[in-house]
């Protein structure tokens, strides 16, 4: 998936989280073992969004392994320690975006 189109996918989820609720706090935080797309708060939870789209015979959401929602939650746990966000809770979702443009929304796809 080229930038552009992964920058496009997370526009669209940012949309959908608005729509329901959300409020978005930071894109694309980058630490050397992983990138969180989208910091997002749903109410008083914490929720930290990869966001997969893009059309091939496998769907996107098939593309987070155990490996990629390790890495994810190291890169949470990095978040929470460094920017000290108020939360009661913390989940990890995926967002996956469908060439249709249809829009699916996967919660507490971590350990935590």
């Amino acid at each position: 998936m080229s930038k552009e189109s992964g920058k496009r996918y997370e526009d669209l989820a940012c949309e959908y989280l608005k729509e329901n609720g959300y409020r978005i706090i930071a894109r694309n935080v980058a630490y050397r073992f992983g990138e969180i797309d989208i910091v997002a708060l749903e109410g008083k939870i914490l929720v930290f969004v990869e966001v997969k789209g893009g059309s091939s015979l496998v769907l996107p959401r098939y593309r987070v392994d155990e490996r990629k929602i390790r890495r994810l939650e190291l890169a949470a746990q990095r978040y929470i320690l460094t920017e000290e966000p108020k939360f009661e809770e913390a989940r990890l979702d995926v967002i996956e975006i469908l060439e249709s443009g249809a829009v699916n929304h996967f919660r507490s796809v971590g350990r935590w």
